[in-house]
């Protein structure tokens, strides 16, 4: 249980200031629900010929920028990890509100979920991927937490948590969040998967309520706390609209919180490149060997 004393709170101050000068340093629910979708892994040489040209068609008139400063995890996948490098199938399933059903999305083939998978196979061509996408419109943590048993009897691999927006949204507690991240992150470790986190979006709706600094600075405390990697969007959208000047309405839906096809494209792009590095790095560290005493 997080204890939330003034302690918690000066750490909460630092997490979000830390939050918002990550970029900085580095480099300088109103949609329709989707059904649950699962997106299995084809044979690669059904994907490997064209799939580099179908991922991109989306960035045609605005590239997808994957920098160095958007290599944001920093805790392992070993669940991943191992399984990648022994060729067994992973499974993953992403755990969130519309923003990981798919909400603004063209069609569910533009969910996060779905071009992740898609963006995965790509860099990983002989291995299979299985992702179940588990976003259910207006959610948040203490909601998502009830869903658990279905969630672990699927035996995912990996977790991925998308969570804050609503609570945001909605003025809700900042400390009640961090007490369900802690009590759900332990049960998803408990049932034998990795966990990754992800923060709010940077959208204009979301950025108009006080308390996004606070959830953004939470969350990464709690990732840290507990040793699980976060996938700062909130840091890589903003870098989208400050650093490369994209205007908002290239990336999210005119309602100021969702993202459009192009949003959910880059950001499973860059999701994709962080779970790829995590899981490289994870295999150079297994096979440097121990020097000969």
């Amino acid at each position: 249980m997080l204890r939330w004393n003034s302690h918690s709170r000066e750490l909460l101050a630092v997490g979000a200031l830390c939050a918002a000068l990550t970029l900085t340093f580095a480099e300088k629910s109103a949609a329709q629900s989707m059904p649950q979708q699962v997106f299995a892994a084809v044979p690669s040489s059904r994907i490997a010929p064209s799939s580099a040209d179908h991922l991109d068609a989306v960035f045609a008139n605005q590239p997808c920028a994957v920098t160095k400063a958007l290599d944001q995890l920093d805790a392992p996948i070993p669940h991943v990890s191992k399984r990648v490098q022994s060729h067994e199938p992973v499974t993953i399933v992403a755990l969130g509100s519309s923003s990981t059903a798919g909400a603004g999305a063209s069609s569910p083939s533009f969910s996060y979920p779905s071009r992740l998978w898609r963006e995965l196979q790509h860099r990983f061509p002989r291995e299979t991927f299985n992702i179940i996408n588990l976003g259910k419109n207006g959610t948040e943590a203490a909601d998502m937490i009830t869903r658990f048993d279905d969630v672990m009897a699927l035996k995912p691999d990996l977790v991925i948590w998308q969570v804050g927006t609503n609570a945001v949204l909605r003025d809700k507690s900042v400390p009640d969040v961090g007490n369900s991240l802690e009590f759900g992150i332990q049960r998803i470790k408990d049932g034998g998967a990795d966990v990754l986190l992800i923060d709010p979006q940077y959208a204009p709706a979301v950025n108009a309520k006080s308390s996004l600094s606070n959830m953004v600075g939470l969350i990464g405390w709690v990732a840290k706390r507990a040793n699980v990697p976060l996938f700062r969007r909130y840091v890589a959208m903003r870098h989208w609209h400050t650093e490369l000047s994209i205007p908002f309405e290239q990336f999210t839906k005119p309602d100021g919180i969702h993202m459009n096809d192009w949003g959910y494209s880059c950001f499973a792009r860059l999701l994709a490149d962080n779970i790829s590095t995590a899981v490289i790095r994870s295999r150079a560290v297994a096979d440097v060997k121990p020097p000969i005493q």
